[in-house]
């Protein structure tokens, strides 16, 4: 297909009239044509379609057709049912009533070329433009971030059916690419052992059981391996996706020596952050957080946060369960800083904050990192009155600290992290002070040792107390309460949108969803701002009411 771009049409002045009929007191999708009118131009698109072919349908219509897709939660046959039915989507889409809509297929197709021509983003970016524009959003204000888990949409498996089913589905891919070759090398025991799917079948019970299972798997996933990388094989096989994920799976889980295959034990697997979890979505990971374990991503949503604009999330950043949120930090900061909607305080809770990333937010990007910061693991910070590092005053220059008792350091090391390679100080101070020190008791525990300090570099460790003192300040407080609600963002998108459930597989797709989700909740928040609807607050019971 090939796209012509024409000038965006009026609402026809029939679909107009009717729709006003039907909705006397305005529906959502009237107030968002009527007060922001054009979001999307064909233009926007030009680049995902080929210039030969047939005329492709209108990619703008196709993209507010993929937003209120997911803003009413529908499939692709119920969306493009939902283009022929409903006059108020005719409205928003600018269409005839009589247009007869498009096939539902066609909604897939669109969202396959949005992510191969990388065009995802352009569901939110567009929309926060014509917000920009409308006074409703800006740069340099005030942005909240959060995340949740993302279920993957596969089946958990335990880690007998995630080889067996590994293998089924290399060996069902094989059938549609080499069907005379695979016919005439497979073993007849494979049809039987692996003809259905792994969780239809009864896995053996018994330590013993298992293991002489796991081993006969192995040896026919090493035996498809070593059928594949002979001459005869047929040429490219070994490069297929499900294949691909079958040495993978076999290198993780399973080893041989002596000739005999093993399967690994759970303490020999090292870490899962590049552990397959199934055939069927190689990006899915699995995580525990807390008390929550799941398999598949997290997503980070960024939201505005500021008195006189409405709350309209601004990011949406998709990674693999095992990401953790310090490294997500700056690609957030970065991808707003590209949308032109850079925060100028970023509120943000502990899981984000660290030394390095409160230093570079503010010098790369001008932005002020709030949040807490991790907590600290020595005893000091727990206990009141106790002296932890930052009640320590620090001279850089001279290369000295001084306690709360007033006593000087007497050494002063520069070391390196072995772990991080990262560098760091050790201060030590004088033994016969510290065992004679009257406030001993809330400084050290060590007996006979003198009180000991590792502390960054002195950006960093600036950086770190600045923000402790601030979050501790009445003032500091205040702001970061802004923070939490974001977490009601969070249970809108659950509760409304099915955040916490991907519809596809894949770290792309899903993220694509996330997008989409992102510019559904803008369109409801849009909505009730221009229709002066107020926001919700916290909602408290009718006891805890009577003492506010």
């Amino acid at each position: 297909m090939s796209l012509n771009p024409e000038p965006i049409q009026p609402v026809p002045e029939e679909t107009a009239h009717v729709a006003r009929a039907v909705h006397p007191k305005g529906h959502p999708y009237l107030t968002l044509r009527d007060e922001l009118g054009t979001i999307f131009e064909d233009e926007d698109f030009i680049g995902l379609f080929p210039k030969r072919g047939q005329p492709a349908l209108s990619p703008w219509r196709l993209a507010l057709v993929t937003i209120l897709q997911f803003r009413e939660n529908l499939s692709d046959r119920q969306a493009a049912e939902a283009v022929r039915d409903r006059i108020a989507w005719k409205y928003l889409l600018g269409l005839e009533l009589t247009d007869s809509g498009f096939d539902f297929s066609v909604l897939s197709e669109f969202r396959d070329r949005l992510l191969q021509g990388g065009a995802e983003e352009l569901l939110l970016e567009k929309l926060l433009v014509r917000c920009r524009e409308v006074g409703l959003v800006r740069a340099r204000g005030k942005q909240r971030t959060d995340s949740t888990h993302v279920l993957a949409s596969i089946r958990v498996m335990n880690r007998l059916e995630l080889v067996a089913e590994t293998l089924r589905a290399a060996l069902n891919e094989l059938a549609i690419e080499a069907p005379d070759w695979l016919a005439s090398m497979a073993p007849q025991e494979w049809y039987q052992r692996y003809g259905r799917r792994i969780e239809d079948e009864r896995l053996p019970h018994g330590k013993a059981k298992r293991e002489a299972y796991a081993q006969v798997i192995g040896e026919d996933g090493f035996r498809l391996l070593e059928m594949l990388s002979k001459p005869g094989a047929p040429p490219g096989l070994n490069e297929l996706a499900k294949v691909l994920i079958l040495s993978r799976v076999w290198e993780r889980h399973f080893e041989r020596q002596a000739g005999q295959v093993r399967f690994r034990a759970k303490r020999d697997l090292g870490s899962a952050s590049e552990a397959i979890e199934s055939p069927y979505d190689d990006e899915a990971r699995y995580r525990r957080r807390g008390n929550t374990t799941w398999t598949g991503f997290i997503v980070h949503v960024s939201e505005t946060c500021d008195d006189d604009t409405p709350n309209l999330l601004t990011n949406m950043f998709t990674t693999d369960a095992s990401v953790h949120e310090a490294r997500c930090t700056e690609q957030i900061q970065q991808a707003l800083v590209e949308k032109r909607l850079p925060p100028g305080q970023h509120l943000v809770d502990a899981a984000y904050v660290g030394a390095d990333l409160l230093v570079s937010s503010k010098q790369e990007q001008d932005i002020i990192l709030v949040g807490p910061g991790r907590s600290d693991p020595s005893w000091q910070s727990k206990v009141e009155g106790a002296y932890d590092r930052y009640q320590f005053d620090i001279d850089w220059e001279k290369k000295q600290a001084y306690c709360p008792q007033g006593k000087r350091s007497a050494a002063w090391q520069e070391l390196t992290d072995r772990k991080t390679n990262e560098p760091y100080f050790r201060i030590v101070f004088r033994r016969e002070d510290c065992l004679t020190c009257k406030a001993r008791p809330l400084c050290t525990r060590y007996e006979g040792q003198p009180r000991r300090l590792r502390v960054q570099q002195q950006v960093q460790y600036e950086a770190l107390k600045e923000a402790r003192q601030r979050h501790a300040s009445k003032e500091g407080k205040q702001l970061y309460d802004k923070r939490a609600g974001v977490e009601g963002t969070v249970s809108q998108g659950v509760r409304g949108f099915g955040l916490r459930k991907t519809r596809y597989r894949g770290r792309a797709k899903t993220h694509l969803q996330h997008v989409a989700t992102a510019a559904a909740v803008n369109i409801d928040r849009i909505v009730a701002w221009f229709d002066n609807i107020p926001r919700s607050t916290t909602r408290m019971s009718r006891f805890a009411t009577l003492a506010a």
